[in-house]
C-alpha cells in the first residue's frame, strides 16, 4: 500500500513538473521571447558590422587625407568652394532640371 502511494505521489509531481515546464515555455519569457531576442541579436550584429565597415572607411579616408597633399587640397577646395585662377566651378542644386 505504501509503495502504491509513493508511486502516486511521484506521478503527481511528474505531471505537475511537466505542466509547469509547458506553461513557462509557452509564457511571455519562453520560447517566443527567446526567438525574438535571437532575431534582435542578429539584427544588432548586422548593424554593428555595417557601422564597423563605415568606421573603417572613414579611418581609411582620414589616413589618405593625412598622407596625400593633393587629396587634402581637393577636399579643402570642395568644402570651401574655392577655385584656382582660370577655373570654372559649376554648382548644381539637387532637384533642378536644366
Amino acid at each position: 500500500m505504501r509503495n502504491q502511494a509513493l508511486k502516486g505521489v511521484y506521478a503527481v509531481v511528474l505531471v505537475a513538473g511537466i505542466a509547469y515546464a509547458f506553461i513557462e515555455l509557452r509564457g511571455p519569457g519562453g520560447i517566443g521571447a527567446l526567438l525574438q531576442r535571437r532575431a534582435l541579436v542578429t539584427q544588432y550584429e548586422a548593424e554593428n558590422q555595417k557601422l564597423n565597415q563605415e568606421l573603417q572607411h572613414r579611418q581609411d579616408r582620414i589616413q589618405r587625407l593625412e598622407q596625400n597633399p593633393t587629396e587634402q587640397e581637393f577636399e579643402i577646395r570642395r568644402r570651401l568652394k574655392l577655385a584656382k585662377p582660370g577655373e570654372k566651378i559649376f554648382i548644381i542644386e539637387p532637384g533642378s532640371k536644366k
